[in-house]
């Protein structure tokens, strides 16, 4: 009776044993996942999968396997775009339409940059828009626009070439003017200062024994060009003409100029005697930080008192930009010089100033067109000035 009653308590046992074990090989609980990846639907949080699949996982459901030991997924029934891949198999790229950055959980929509992304493959919004900047069409051989604060080249065309610079040249002759000499100086002009000009230079008659002011020279300099006020002011300072030509190219090297020679004050024709667009720029913004010189050189009209051959009489500004009455007039010009030789064709320096941004241009061997293409980089300056800066 004993044994029996054993061996039927052992029985019953076996049988609970045995009911349990195949219980639990035919009962699987819901997977974490949820139904939406049996469904061919995306993952949450798709981009990351590993963190919750991996290598162990089992069957999900007939069709959808975890394949390979880094546990690749499909992209789901139907799909035949790329794996996303888990741990091993590298990691999804970002920025893409629908792909969530893990570290922020922001999703990066199609359009949208992705955190810490910048746009068109490395390129920021700013550098494309710069790009897409039209340039002027320049016709002078050279040319260049900088900016008059820090010096910075906005834009140039053969920008380092020497060129003949003609009477821009005598910026530079005023600038040292200036520098050396108090307004109410007087300098008396010699002979070799007068007749030392090639046949046709511009001058204002005045001969040997003529006596004029330091500042009816520099209204008689910048706005009529007289030579043989270039002469004279060299001759006062310097005491000779190669002797202030050494000035000139002292001062020039002290501007950060790199290629330039002057051989005269007043740049009439030398084969020696040359600049570079870019040089001239530099002289220009040391010239227009002189109050004197930005006065002077935008003065429209002055009497010019009389000498020996001639009675005193008006002289006129020969830069037709600051002139409103005229077609060629730009607002907001603070200072410019003209210049023309048969070597050096038209050349003209100019600066101008509009809501505290200082531009300056130069053109060098222009073919009469030097005004228009000033305006046009003038222009080009001043409306991407930001973008400019910015390069």
């Amino acid at each position: 009776m004993k044994n029996w009653k054993k061996l039927l308590c052992i029985g019953w046992m076996i049988s609970i044993m045995s009911a349990t074990l195949s219980y639990a090989e035919v009962t699987v609980p819901p997977h974490p996942i949820g139904e939406e990846w049996a469904a061919g639907g995306m993952l949450p949080g798709q981009g990351l999968p590993g963190g919750f699949l991996g290598a162990e996982s089992k069957t999900l459901t007939a069709g959808n396997p975890v394949a390979g030991p880094a546990g690749t997924l499909p992209m789901g029934p139907g799909t035949s775009g790329p794996s996303v891949q888990g741990p091993g198999m590298g990691e999804p790229s970002l920025g893409e339409p629908g792909m969530t950055d893990a570290s922020s959980g922001e999703t990066a929509s199609e359009g949208q940059q992705a955190p810490g992304e910048t746009a068109a493959g490395g390129q920021s919004a700013e550098i494309l828009t710069q790009q897409t900047l039209q340039e002027p069409e320049i016709a002078a051989e050279g040319a260049v626009l900088i900016d008059g604060a820090t010096g910075k080249v906005l834009y140039g065309k053969n920008a380092d070439q020497p060129f003949y610079p003609a009477s821009i040249t005598k910026v530079m002759t005023a600038l040292l003017t200036l520098e050396h000499c108090s307004l109410n100086d007087v300098v008396t002009f010699s002979s070799s200062a007068t007749t030392n000009l090639e046949s046709g230079a511009v001058s204002l008659d005045i001969t040997e024994g003529d006596r004029l002011t330091v500042e009816q020279c520099l209204h008689g300099l910048l706005m009529k060009s007289a030579n043989e006020i270039g002469n004279g002011l060299a001759e006062h300072i310097a005491g000779s003409v190669p002797n202030f030509a050494q000035m000139m190219n002292d001062k020039a090297r002290t501007l950060g100029c790199a290629n330039t020679n002057f051989v005269n004050p007043h740049g009439l024709n030398d084969a020696a005697h040359k600049t570079t667009p870019y040089d001239m720029a530099l002289i220009m913004r040391a010239a227009l930080q002189n109050e004197t010189f930005r006065r002077i050189a935008t003065t429209q009209t002055y009497d010019f008192p009389a000498t020996k051959k001639a009675a005193a009489r008006t002289i006129t500004m020969g830069h037709k930009m600051i002139y409103p009455s005229d077609s060629r007039y730009y607002e907001g010009v603070i200072g410019g010089k003209t210049g023309y030789t048969s070597l050096a064709g038209n050349t003209l320096v100019t600066g101008a100033e509009r809501n505290g941004v200082q531009l300056i241009v130069v053109i060098m061997k222009s073919k009469q067109t030097h005004y228009t293409d000033t305006k046009a980089l003038l222009d080009y300056g001043f409306a991407n000035y930001t973008a400019l800066m910015a390069r």
